[in-house]
């Protein structure tokens, strides 16, 4: 999904809801911070939203989600989710990146900060996340000491009383196995 497509979704999310703002929370939130990421990063089809001002009804978008009528005559769509689906630092909120343009239609996108994004990838480590992250290190997107200082924030559930340190130990691990090469996207 390039940034225009995300944009039309703010758009007709909003249109949908007469919302003014929706958390981009999933990988397309990478384009709130670059607005020209690299191609790897932009595979996915999907974006995951939140109606900020009314979660209740985010469920709404569906209107626009997967095999819907908008789904198929654009081939992109909303997967409207909850603030639980993704595993992030505390203080997200007060780091989220503005997108607004002429085409949202006076629709915010409040897209992850890249850092927390990356938290979140990891934290899920399904196969498909790696390989994000792996790409956002090789492009220097993400700085290793700011992951390393979210991930000591990643609160640890009562059945989970080490996910901060195995989120901290996966970051270790990437950056041991992965070179940043390339320069840094716009």
């Amino acid at each position: 999904m390039k940034r225009k497509q995300l944009e039309h979704l703010l758009r007709a999310s909003g249109g949908i809801l007469d919302e003014t703002q929706f958390i981009v929370i999933g990988s397309q939130s990478i384009l709130g911070k670059f607005a020209h990421p690299p191609e790897e990063l932009l595979w996915s089809m999907e974006a995951d939203l939140i109606a900020k001002n009314k979660p209740g009804q985010t469920d709404a978008l569906n209107a626009i989600g997967e095999l819907s009528v908008f789904h198929d005559r654009y081939g992109y769509y909303v997967d409207p989710v909850a603030e639980n689906t993704a595993v992030l630092p505390t203080g997200w909120k007060g780091r989220l990146v503005n997108l607004s343009s002429p085409n949202t239609g006076g629709v915010t996108g409040l897209c992850l900060d890249p850092h927390d994004l990356f938290i979140s990838k990891i934290a899920a480590n399904r196969p498909k996340d790696i390989e994000f992250v792996k790409v956002m290190v090789e492009h220097n997107m993400v700085e290793r000491s700011r992951l390393l200082e979210f991930a000591a924030i990643v609160t640890n559930p009562e059945d989970d009383l080490n996910r901060s340190k195995r989120v901290r130990t996966r970051i270790e691990a990437l950056y041991a196995a992965t070179t940043p090469q390339r320069k840094k996207p716009r």
